[in-house]
């Protein structure tokens, strides 16, 4: 049970500190937090409201993971380096990606 409980405050602390200093991260949440009721409202299913909700959820893990990425990157090294150059432009791919997935889910369902 303290596994856990320490796990759980682990994660909120992640959380926090991505709010705190991701710009991008905040304005995801804004998205999900005004998205998600539209999802809950407009999918006819519970399949398609869980794609619709889910989706964008997803985009939040790929921007926490892209984050983390960079402040490991940025831990290593202030020094340009074109394998810090990729790690970083690979992590944004893949929160695009992740965007891009909500795009497509969303005018599937909906259209």
């Amino acid at each position: 049970m303290n596994r856990l409980l320490k796990a759980t405050i682990y994660s909120l602390m992640g959380l926090k500190a991505a709010w705190v200093s991701e710009t991008a991260f905040r304005q995801e949440v804004v998205l999900v937090v005004i998205l998600a009721p539209v999802g809950i409202w407009l999918g006819q299913t519970g399949s398609e409201r869980a794609l619709l909700v889910g989706c964008l959820f997803l985009v939040l893990v790929a921007e926490l993971l892209n984050s983390g990425l960079e402040a490991v990157v940025d831990r290593i090294s202030d020094d340009i380096h074109p394998l810090s150059k990729k790690a970083k432009d690979v992590g944004s791919a893949a929160v695009f990606v992740s965007l891009a997935a909500v795009v497509v889910t969303w005018v599937l369902i909906l259209i």
